[in-house]
């Protein structure tokens, strides 16, 4: 696995390819008109779309009916040195459709416990917690 980032403006603007050729742009989104993300969102963003495909895929196996699909995830920081790194993730799934929740619930278990690389990698450090929604009911 390789990607490459390449600076495309005079200030923090990158953009970052993966060997197909699909890409997103990382900058420093302390500067105004930032546009894109910053480095530590994309770190979010990695984790929600991670476990979403684990989550997705253990339910589609089990013949699930998806009709909607959302995560949200809140990071929180803390200071270590001139660093801020993560110390804690919340990630929640909002699910619509004919889905049974004790399968939504064993999913996203699955994913955070078995099968999702990037909160294996942050785990160590990173304390993960998830929330489940199914047809706007907390699970």
């Amino acid at each position: 696995m390789k990607i490459t980032l390449n600076r495309i403006n005079d200030d923090f603007l990158f953009e970052c390819t993966n060997s197909q050729g699909n890409s997103i742009l990382l900058d420093n989104t302390t500067q105004p008109g930032a546009k894109g993300v910053s480095p530590m969102e994309s770190v979010l963003m990695a984790v929600a779309g991670c476990s979403g495909i684990d989550v997705v895929s253990i339910l589609k196996k089990q013949r699930q009916e998806i009709t909607g699909f959302k995560a949200e995830v809140e990071g929180e920081r803390v200071q270590v040195e001139d660093a801020k790194p993560f110390k804690s993730m919340l990630v929640k799934f909002y699910l619509e459709g004919n889905i049974d929740p004790k399968k939504a619930e064993k999913a996203a278990q699955l994913s955070f416990d078995k099968y999702c690389s990037v909160s294996k990698t942050l785990e160590p450090n990173v304390e993960i917690g998830y929330e489940v929604y199914v047809n706007d009911e907390k699970i």
